[in-house]
């Protein structure tokens, strides 16, 4: 018998390994059918329906297989009557006067709720942006003089094995969105690639996983209206048998895990609006509602804008927020501009208001780029000394330059560039949902190709400028703002912006949810 060379040996290895696994793979794909259909057999929704038709066999393969790889062999945990779940309880918030948060009730008996059922503001904890926008639309809700309370629901409040399935997702995400702005190059380009690809299939995964969150909001009373900030909440509400469910569309892009068969789709802005149509989503489940600002902030706009504008007439210093994401990407960026901003800061042009959230990395980070190039600075480190602060700005000058926040604790990281939004010229920041707040905005390098249509959103709107991915030219916008009537211009566009509604986003949603609901 002829004794094979080496190579030849490893070749015949090699495509004996590639045959193998193309008819595992064909055998899977024609398994995949079944496979799916057995997936979704007793969902409560259907996907297929809501997106125009079955998948094909590949898409069928690849939703089954990314279930697989999210839950594995897992059940969904309901009952065929809609009975179970978590016990909650209610507690006032210490953050917002008002607000009742939920939370699991291990001991006692569950939520005796109020006899009118209340509006629920639905969310996950992942990253700020959600957050930040339900906060946005709790701020509505309380001031709605309805006779409903307005409750605070986090997905991750709930301390369950569900919860901790979506922290586990979670932290994927945020690892990505890191090694993806520390990087750039090719795996920055893959990772844009991967944020705004969203088709049939996203949607068909994302719900799936959405079926095994029902027990952290099965508890809560079915008539209540859901605005929900996260699609995986609004899912999990109609999977779970609510029939009044507004689920707020985020971003400027469409892709299809941001909607949800059953709800009230809401999108900020006309091109969101049309492009979901064109994608097939039915015209019933779709309506523009305008940006997602909380109360103070809309209603601020007029003096808050000829405060701005008067300031730069009197030639006081540019005042600057740059804040962290909840991922705590972009630090390479965001080092190397306030270091380009040093000399600007050094002369008393401009004041740099850092708000490090509850990330102690990038702390660090702001701590070693300000000492290296010798800027002062002061610390906040609690919402006491934010909202001070805040209070002072009104009508002062900081001591220091440059200030920097930094915190322990999670609302008060959110919270922070709210807070000083009223008190500051320009928020330099990544195209998320901070793109779509009334303040001038700097729009610095995205972390995700579906960022970069609501940077053109805000450009657009004469609000923000377009996406700046270099620091030179950021720099460059920051002398232009010093130089030229650019901000007048931008807090003008601001003002008319507001004339026609378009910051009104949450307060639409609140109200489309109150009209909803049954009496």
């Amino acid at each position: 018998m002829m004794s094979l060379q080496p190579w030849s040996l490893a070749l015949v290895i090699l495509l004996s390994t590639f045959v193998g696994l193309y008819l595992v793979y064909r055998l899977l794909l024609l398994a995949s059918p079944s496979l799916y259909r057995s997936m979704i057999e007793h969902n409560s929704m259907s996907v297929d329906d809501f997106v125009g038709g079955a998948p094909s066999p590949s898409s069928a393969l690849k939703s089954w297989l990314l279930n697989r790889l999210n839950v594995g062999s897992r059940v969904p945990k309901k009952q065929p009557d809609g009975s179970g779940g978590y016990n909650l309880k209610v507690t006032e918030s210490d953050k917002l006067p008002g607000l009742k948060v939920t939370c699991r009730d291990e001991n006692g008996d569950g939520i005796s709720g109020p006899s009118v059922p209340p509006v629920v503001i639905g969310t996950i904890r992942m990253g700020f942006g959600h957050h930040r926008i339900a906060y946005a639309a709790a701020s509505w809700g309380l001031d709605s003089n309805s006779n409903r309370e307005t409750w605070f629901h986090d997905f991750l409040n709930i301390d369950s094995e569900e919860a901790q399935m979506i922290k586990d997702t979670d932290k994927l995400y945020s690892k990505g969105s890191r090694l993806a702005s520390e990087l750039g190059g090719p795996v920055e380009k893959f990772w844009g690639s991967l944020t705004k690809s969203g088709d049939e299939d996203s949607l068909r995964v994302t719900y799936q996983f959405s079926e095994h969150m029902i027990p952290l909001i099965n508890q809560l009373d079915k008539n209540s209206p859901i605005i929900a900030t996260h699609s995986m909440v609004a899912c999990a509400a109609v999977a779970a048998g609510f029939k009044n469910v507004i689920n707020l569309v985020i971003d400027n892009h469409a892709q299809w895990f941001v909607v949800v068969p059953g709800a009230l789709n809401l999108v900020q802005g006309p091109s969101n609006y049309h492009s979901f149509l064109k994608m097939g989503v039915p015209e019933e489940c779709l309506a523009l509602a305008g940006h997602w600002i909380p109360r103070d902030l809309v209603e601020g706009i007029p003096q808050t804008c000829l405060w701005r504008i008067d300031r730069r007439k009197d030639g006081k210093p540019l005042r600057i927020i740059i804040p962290v994401g909840g991922a705590g990407a972009q630090r390479k960026f965001i080092v190397e501009m306030v270091g380009a901003f040093s000399g600007l800061v050094k002369e008393g042009k401009v004041q740099l208001f850092l708000n490090a959230g509850d990330h102690e990395h990038m702390k660090e980070a702001f701590l070693s780029v300000l000492n290296s190039h010798g800027m002062e600075y002061d610390m906040v480190v609690d919402m006491k000394g934010v909202q001070a602060f805040r209070d002072k700005m009104l009508t002062e000058e900081p001591a220091k330059n440059v200030i920097l926040f930094s915190y322990q604790d999670y609302f008060t990281a959110v919270a922070t560039t709210d807070i000083l939004c009223n008190v500051a010229d320009v928020l330099a920041c990544k195209p998320s949902e901070l793109a779509f707040y009334p303040i001038p905005k700097l729009m610095i390098r995205r972390v995700g190709d579906h960022e970069a249509y609501s940077a053109l959103r805000a450009s657009e709107l004469g609000d923000g400028t377009l996406e700046v991915r270099e620091v030179p030219l950021a720099v460059r916008y920051v002398e232009l703002f010093l130089t030229t009537n650019l901000l007048q211009v931008m807090n003008n566009s601001i003002v008319d912006n507001n004339k026609i509604g378009l910051y009104d986003g949450c307060k639409n949603a609140v109200r489309i949810a109150l009209e909803r609901a049954q009496p």
